[in-house]
């Protein structure tokens, strides 16, 4: 019996083959097109072979080549010859086919199945000004149409197809009409929703980006210092420490182990700090420095979970192939009090204290001032 997570499973799965699909025809559109479109005129070959109009087996046996050499040049990039080359093809097959077997056969519907065509492909392809030529494409073609229809209205056509025939290509004809409409219709909502989609990511992101830093997921200095500032300003809250670290010697390890490794190292140097000061807000503050705001803690429990910080990341190496990098880390730790009005002026503090560590043996806890 299926029960319910396997149905949302199932459900997922459909929904994505679905996604999958759907990208897949849209980012492949053209040469898709360009094979339907091959595959259409050979099985109009296949009747006009039957109903023996060769002018039309002949003319059809050319359009496939033409189209075959269009999917070579899609392969290649080159998509605004085969742009043309479908609508010209399409409206010239249209006259001549009229012509051989008349009105009554419809295939005066394949100038209406290029129209889906036209819009999709134009509206991509030109840009600006340049998208009135669509306009214009959709004119001619409705002239095309009503100039043919009125010429060959009362002419007798040059072969006259059996019945059957008749309603063979009346029906595929239409079919063709109507399977280009819903199929252009389908990629343009899927284009359409799947960039509205990517639009509010890429806006969510970025807000992201704007307090975060890219490579750690850390907050950045615009993340962080809104929420000192806060904490300051509000001086019936508990007092709070921060930590100002720096990986010590960090540029012996880009210069030994190459960048990848560096970030690496940043990288695991990272989830060590926030399994450690898990329910602080943490900063990258600039390349290898990190700020740690720890609320709610005072100086000597701030001391206690920085040290050990510090010894796990002495103890904890990151593996980078096959390598352990080893590396060690400098703190400067300072406590919140009135004295301090702003954010800068606090940091600036755990900054020197960790400066005063780097000059004193690195690989320190600091947390208080010293006299250099």
């Amino acid at each position: 019996m299926r029960t319910a997570a396997d149905k949302n499973i199932t459900d997922s799965n459909n929904t994505s083959l679905v996604y999958r699909t759907l990208h897949f025809f849209t980012h492949n559109a053209f040469t898709i097109t360009v094979g339907v479109m091959a595959f259409v005129h050979a099985v109009l070959l296949l009747i006009f072979l039957i109903a023996g109009v060769m002018p039309l087996v002949q003319f059809n046996f050319f359009s496939v080549v033409v189209y075959i050499f269009c999917i070579i040049l899609c392969k290649f990039g080159h998509i605004l010859p085969v742009y043309a080359s479908i609508i010209l093809e399409v409206t010239i097959y249209t006259v001549v086919s009229t012509y051989y077997v008349g009105l009554r056969c419809g295939t005066y519907c394949f100038l209406f199945s290029i129209i889906p065509i036209i819009i999709y492909f134009g509206s991509n392809l030109f840009k600006g000004k340049q998208r009135w030529g669509v306009v214009l494409m959709l004119v001619l073609n409705f002239i095309t149409f009503t100039i043919l229809y009125s010429s060959f209205y009362s002419i007798t056509p040059v072969y006259n197809v059996p019945p059957v025939i008749q309603l063979v290509l009346v029906i595929f004809s239409a079919f063709a009409m109507v399977f280009a409409t819903m199929f252009y219709n389908t990629i343009y909502i899927f284009a359409s929703e799947n960039e509205v989609t990517h639009l509010e990511q890429r806006n969510r992101q970025l807000s992201v980006d704007a307090k975060e830093d890219a490579l750690t997921s850390l907050l950045n200095r615009r993340g962080f210092l809104p929420l000192v500032s806060d904490l300051l300003k509000n001086r019936r809250a508990k007092n709070f420490c921060i930590a100002f670290c720096d990986l010590d010697d960090f540029k012996r390890v880009n210069d030994t182990y190459g960048h990848e490794a560096g970030d690496e190292v940043l990288k695991h140097i990272t989830r060590i700090i926030n399994d450690e000061m898990h329910g602080c807000d943490i900063c990258r503050w600039g390349g290898e420095e990190i700020v740690i705001l720890m609320r709610d803690y005072d100086l000597k429990a701030a001391m206690i979970k920085t040290e050990n910080l510090r010894k796990n990341i002495e103890n904890d190496p990151t593996s980078f192939f096959n390598k352990q990098i080893y590396v060690t880390i400098t703190i400067g730790l300072v406590e919140s009090n009135e004295t301090f009005r702003d954010p800068e002026s606090m940091i600036k503090v755990a900054d020197e204290r960790m400066y005063y560590g780097k000059q004193h043996g690195k690989n320190i806890l600091i947390y208080e001032d010293h006299q250099a």
